[in-house]
């Protein structure tokens, strides 16, 4: 069975709710406090972009019942630390409030930050990564193209960030829009084999428009660091579980890419369908994969559950996918249940310190 692992980025904040510029500390104190160790990636913190933001990832898991485990523990000890600094995490996409964001004291960001100008002082956004196990990078070149239509859906399950700068801004994901701002973001063609992938990397280093491989900010790519894909589109999600989701959707598309091949559609209609999702999310139509016309979001997500269903069973998870599916499609995404806490009077603070307990309790 394909092993998973998630990260997860998060805002820091005050108690009351504000953006905090701290993470340089949270990572002193996560370094200094007693932790296992192991020889298995996973389980650290680590710097992100942005001092207001801390990632974290969990060890590689084959079951998804210890995966979503691994997922809270790592909520937990992240906020632990986090409180060390005096701050909290949030698990939401982006920050309500006008926030002016600080830029890593390192050289690479100070060269990003130098290079992209407006686009690189926005990004004050959180996503969860997806983690799934190949053989090879020529099983992960497959694995990528069959995704292609499907990470849309991914997307609009995962919308967390109707908010920017102090405005609502009518998106359930509108971090996807100010991430789609970088110059490899968002859908790609179909690579085809593994050295088509790496010809196009290839290519995307010599045009000077990104200064490493760590630029490729493909929705979804071979990972540079593990024997993964890694799956990127998403916000990241308000509910632990709604994290566990996305990774079992994630492997369940893996097994489903070593079947018959999809019909791979131009990549411009892929960049509607991902427009679609991060604008309605769970609320309106989607874009059905199978079709190519929007259709009720609902149906869509069954598509998705429907198109994986002989690998949830294989593994497992297919009970738990469909509750759990059944659950966010009845609660709503992260924007959904933001969205709702605004309804009930609750301001831009009020929705982050909401935001901090559901990180920790969902």
């Amino acid at each position: 069975m394909r092993t998973l692992g998630v990260e997860e980025e998060f805002l820091l904040v005050t108690p009351e709710g504000r953006p905090q510029p701290v993470a340089a500390a949270v990572l002193r104190h996560a370094s200094s406090a007693d932790h296992p160790s192991s020889d298995e990636p996973g389980g650290d913190l680590e710097k992100e972009f942005k001092l207001e933001q801390i990632e974290t990832s969990t060890p590689p898991r084959a079951l998804l019942t210890e995966l979503a485990a691994e997922i809270r523990a790592g909520r937990a000890r992240t906020d632990e630390m986090a409180r060390r600094a005096g701050a909290r995490i949030a698990a939401l996409a982006a920050a309500p409030q006008v926030v002016e964001s600080t830029v890593l004291p390192d050289r690479r960001a100070f060269a990003i930050r130098a290079e992209f100008g407006q686009t690189a002082r926005d990004q004050l956004t959180c996503g969860c990564h997806v983690h799934v196990s190949i053989d090879d990078d020529e099983e992960g070149v497959r694995i990528l193209d069959h995704l292609r239509p499907w990470n849309a859906v991914l997307l609009a399950l995962s919308g967390n960030s109707p908010s920017w700068q102090g405005s609502a801004t009518g998106y359930a994901s509108y971090r996807s829009q100010v991430w789609g701002r970088w110059p490899t973001a968002g859908p790609t063609a179909p690579f085809g084999d593994a050295a088509g992938y790496r010809a196009v990397i290839e290519d995307l280093l010599r045009t000077g428009a990104i200064l490493d491989e760590g630029m490729v900010y493909f929705d979804a790519r071979l990972s540079s660091r593990y024997p993964t894909v890694e799956v990127r589109v998403a916000d990241v999600c308000l509910d632990a579980d709604d994290a566990a989701l996305q990774a079992a959707l994630v492997r369940g598309l893996a097994e489903a890419a070593m079947g018959d091949p999809m019909p791979q559609p131009r990549t411009e209609l892929l960049r509607a369908a991902t427009w679609r999702a991060a604008r309605s999310g769970l609320t309106g139509d989607l874009v059905s994969p199978l079709t190519g016309e929007p259709m009720p979001a609902a149906e869509v997500v069954g598509q998705l559950v429907e198109h994986v269903r002989p690998a949830l069973a294989a593994t497992g998870d297919l009970d738990w996918v469909e509750r759990h599916v059944s659950t966010v499609l009845r609660r709503g995404n992260g924007a959904i249940q933001q969205l709702g806490w605004r309804a009930e009077g609750a301001d831009d603070d009020e929705v982050v310190r909401r935001a901090v307990d559901r990180t920790l309790t969902s």
